[in-house]
């Protein structure tokens, strides 16, 4: 059985519903898996308009209704915006809400396992913000409507190197007080678990430090000595193939040549710099930890190329692909476990 996966239209104001309408009309995406189509309808009429395609659809009022397979995408219409509040290129409230109220279905379709997980085009936190998100980002909005209170942090991803981080969007200053032994440990299990999750069985993970040159021994900090290397033993002593910590200026060198299979760093543009420089196109956002699989490109909604034709769907692509891969290791890990009960 192939995977059912939503797909989301990201925000109406970005490039989100162009480059949806681009992933979509292409037959082997259509062929990859069982898509529900999730936003308003003529938000995608909007992208396809500016993408230059077409994507067969049917409209439905419940995915009761829809038919796999079939030549025609199950659209699960849910009118968000009024035309005349789409104001390409801004953050508006009127733009956030529509995310916001799409996501709302979406996370409760794969509460009750309608969906096996989902993906969505590009977002904007500060229009979810506007419209009505009462958190702080789109994570741990994700974490309350599925009742979720385990641990669970934003994963990246580019080419098969992942990375995650113990602290995440939170100010610079705020960072220090929050790296402690139980939070890198929380993280490195995170990333051991969710790369599990995508079916790597025995992930390498690398630890990035906190301080210049790791450190130095103790000359421009401690947190390396006193905080991540007991962390990381700790994890080495639960069988997590953990190494590490590493500086952080060289710890993604060694991960680009295939040394790590995930970098753990300890703030977010740590990691964040580096992979966008290596594959920014290409770059997959996964709510890592969360019991449904869920993915976004890793770039933006592109406000100032909204409307132009040239935004690059391959991120979209890829986070589409990812979402489909997870589905499927999650639906073969739970038949094992049920066969190892039988």
């Amino acid at each position: 059985m192939k995977p059912r996966i939503g797909v989301l239209l990201g925000d109406p104001n970005g490039v989100g519903p162009e480059l949806a309408a681009k992933l979509l009309a292409a037959a082997d995406i259509r062929e990859r898996a069982d898509i529900v189509i999730i936003g308003d309808e003529g938000i995608l009429r909007t992208g396809e308009a500016v993408a230059g395609c077409h994507v067969p659809v049917r409209v439905i009022a419940d995915l009761a209704e829809a038919d796999f397979p079939g030549r025609e995408l199950p659209f699960l219409d849910v009118p968000g915006i009024a035309p005349e509040d789409v104001t390409p290129g801004k953050a508006t409230k009127a733009g956030g809400r529509s995310c916001v109220v799409a996501l709302r279905v979406a996370l409760a379709l794969a509460k009750r396992g309608d969906l096996d997980g989902f993906c969505f085009a590009p977002l904007n936190k500060y229009a979810l913000k506007l419209g009505g998100c009462p958190v702080a980002d789109e994570h741990i909005f994700f974490a309350q409507e599925l009742d979720f209170d385990g641990p669970f942090c934003e994963h990246n991803v580019l080419e098969g190197l992942w990375t995650t981080r113990v602290t995440s969007h939170i100010a610079l200053k705020d960072v220090c007080p929050l790296i402690t032994p139980g939070r890198v440990l929380r993280a490195i299990r995170l990333a051991h678990n969710t790369l599990g999750g995508a079916g790597i069985a025995s992930p390498r993970i690398g630890v990035a430090a906190l301080n210049p040159h790791a450190g130095d021994g103790g000359m421009f900090g401690r947190e390396e000595i006193d905080i991540i290397a007991p962390a990381v033993g700790q994890a080495k002593a639960a069988g997590i193939d953990a190494h590490g910590p590493f500086a952080a200026d060289t710890i993604f060198v060694k991960a680009r040549d295939g040394q790590f299979d995930a970098v753990v760093t300890m703030y977010h543009d740590q990691g964040q710099i580096a992979m966008k420089l290596m594959g920014f196109s290409r770059g997959v956002t996964v709510s890592g930890g969360l019991p449904v699989p869920i993915t976004t490109p890793a770039s933006g909604t592109a406000f100032d190329i909204v409307g132009k034709g040239v935004a690059n769907p391959e991120g979209l692509r890829q986070a589409f692909l990812l979402v489909c891969r997870m589905a499927e290791v999650r639906r073969q890990q739970a038949a094992s476990r049920l066969a190892a009960v039988v």
